[in-house]
Parts: structure tokens; sequence; C-alpha cells
């Protein structure tokens, strides 16, 4: 079947470049002795963390216990989960993951939240690996003194069912590798060791060999790519891998043409001026702006167009931020050289808890 002939709009993903960017980020890790951990929030798909395995990588990244625990059911067995794990509705799920997965380790920059990975760790009778989270730029989670970073060492050591693996950090902000380096030290004269040290994500990731001390990497959107990854230049358009196949319904103006995704198809967020404008890239029409999104509607300024699509034309989008876009349906098309390969259903869709 033709990728042609699909109903929009609809998510296309082209293998090719999946397998390609699979294997441009193992080689780069493996070239530079970092251990890859993707992460899966990118995809939600267990048949592309396996192939990610399959490359080489450790183990895989998830966001929420529902994202890894989809996982895990597929067959994965080493797990980071690298979101806060706070609040009593998390102690059972986080139990239950931590008795079927072989290898699990958390991320955390709290003392409420240590407590209740150690009460589920007991409950499971298994032993969680904890990550002391760390700020390197970012202004959203981790501990930004090395007090606290010491003192939630000694809280993790005195919990018999958790095991103290190091640092982690989102992105790779400057100085991050300073700040661990002076962490250890501090860590080993009150006798602990730290020896993991995981940054992430995608728009660094090439140069994530630069951060002294890094042993991990966690990058998601390298597998797909999007306009934001190839606008921080960790990526060309030619690398992106997932399409919007969208229709034009409407052109109700000669600088104006509607499209049948909104935004419950195409993310709303925005990307950086430098790296453009609207709420997408049209492949067969670069010169177009996606101005606005309704939850149906997209509406493009075709102005500039030298040829500007008419109604029933198809066109593909690269989104701005793919990481969304996978979430916002429940099947993914793949499709190689422009037959369809495979349908498959976004296993992991909508696992927020």
């Amino acid at each position: 079947m033709d990728v042609s002939s699909i109903d929009t709009p609809a998510i296309v993903i082209d293998l090719d470049r999946v397998e390609a960017n699979i294997a441009a980020a193992q080689r780069y890790c493996d070239a530079h002795g970092l251990a890859l951990r993707p992460h899966v929030k990118t995809h939600k798909l267990p048949i592309l963390a396996h192939r990610q395995l399959a490359a080489g990588a450790v183990g895989i990244t998830a966001q929420k216990i529902g994202e890894a625990a989809t996982m895990v059911a597929a067959g994965i067995d080493d797990v980071l989960l690298s979101y806060p794990i706070v609040g009593e509705t998390k102690l059972e799920p986080l139990s239950r993951l931590a008795r079927v997965t072989t290898r699990l380790s958390v991320a955390l920059d709290n003392a409420v939240a240590i407590d209740l990975v150690a009460r589920a760790a007991a409950a499971a009778g298994r032993t969680i690996g904890v990550l002391i989270e760390f700020e390197s730029g970012r202004r959203r989670t981790g501990v930004e003194s090395f007090d606290d970073a010491l003192a939630l060492a000694r809280r993790i050591d005195a919990a018999p069912h958790l095991r103290l693996d190091g640092f982690m950090t989102y992105p790779l902000g400057e100085g991050a590798g300073e700040w661990v380096r002076e962490a250890r030290a501090r860590f080993a004269r009150e006798g602990f060791e730290a020896p993991t040290f995981s940054g992430g994500g995608t728009p660094d990731m090439w140069r994530a060999h630069e951060t002294p001390g890094l042993t991990e990497l966690r990058p998601g959107t390298y597998v797909y790519h999007d306009r934001a990854t190839v606008g921080a230049g960790a990526g060309t358009l030619d690398d992106c891998a997932l399409y919007v196949h969208v229709t034009v319904v409407s052109t109700p103006a000669p600088e104006r043409a509607v499209i049948d995704a909104g935004s419950k198809t195409l993310t709303s967020d925005c990307i950086p001026e430098a790296f453009g404008s609207g709420y997408g890239y049209v492949v067969e029409h670069p010169e177009a702006e996606i101005t606005s999104l309704s939850e149906e509607h997209g509406v493009l300024d075709i102005s500039r167009c030298e040829r500007p699509p008419a109604i029933g034309d198809r066109l593909r989008i690269v989104p701005n931020h793919v990481c969304p876009v996978s979430n916002l349906d429940d099947r993914v098309i793949a499709q190689r050289g422009g037959r369809i390969e495979a349908v498959w259903p976004v296993w992991a869709r909508g696992m927020t808890r």
C-alpha cells in the first residue's frame, strides 16, 4: 500500500531515517565511551525501544511510571525514571514496577521523594537505584547546592532498599561537569561513591563528550528529530523521520489555506524565532507559514508561495516539537520508500501518570 493513499491527518515515520538516527547516536556514544540510555517519551513505542537496545543502548529512560510499565510489559528490563516520584498514589504502581523490572532506577531531588521510593522498594523486596538530580541551567527540578546533594546521599544510604548510583541533570548546562567533580569529591570524603553521571538530551548531544566525567547520555528526540533539533544544529531536515500528513481543505482567500490538522494533531509548541516561525515546517511549500491552530484547523499564510497549494493537495509537516505530537494520535504509520510497512499502536500514549 502506498503512503499517499492513507487518510489524513496521519503521523507517518520514515523507517530508513529512524534506523539511521538510532545508528548515528549509538556510534557517537560508542566512540566516546558513553552509555546510551534513550528517552522513550519521544516515540512511546516498545518496538522502537527494542531497536535502540539492539543497537547497543544500555537501557531506556521513561518519564512516568505508566510509560515505564508499558515498556517493561513489552520485555524491557532496565529503566530509569527521570521524573520526581511524589504522592501516595505513586507508591503501589512504583512497587509493582520494581517487582517486574530487573534493574530500576529513579532520579530525585528531595527527601519526600526518596522516602516514598524507599517504601516502594521495601514493599517490593527489591533494590531501586537513585540518581540525585542537580540543576544545570534549565531552572526546573534539581538540587542547587552540594550540601543539599550530600544530605540526600546520606538519606539514600540509610535506606536498606535504595542504592546511590550517582547524578543526573537536564540539560547538560555549562559547568555541569565541574559541579559533578566537586560533588563526587565531597561524597568521597564521607565514603559515598557516585559512579554514574547521566545527562540529556538531543539539542547538545553531539557535544556531550566535552562534559568532564559524563558517563551516560539520555537523548530522546534524536530518533525522529524536529524543527527544534534542526534549529539547534543537532540534525538536518534530511534527518527528520516523522511527518504529519495533511490535506488542504479550503483556500478561502488568495493568501490563506486551511489544512485538516490543528492543535489536536500538531503541537502548539513554538520554537525560537531564530529557528523559524509558525507551527511546523511545510515540506512541499517551505515559504508557507502555519500561522494559527484551532482544534481541527491549521491556517497557512501562502502569500509567499510561487505555486500556492490547492484544495485537495496533500502536504507533509515537520513538527516544531515531535514529542507531544507522538502523544496526540493512537497510531503511527511506518513507511519505507513510500510503501507502508506497518501500522503501530502508540502503546504508551497518554501515560502521563
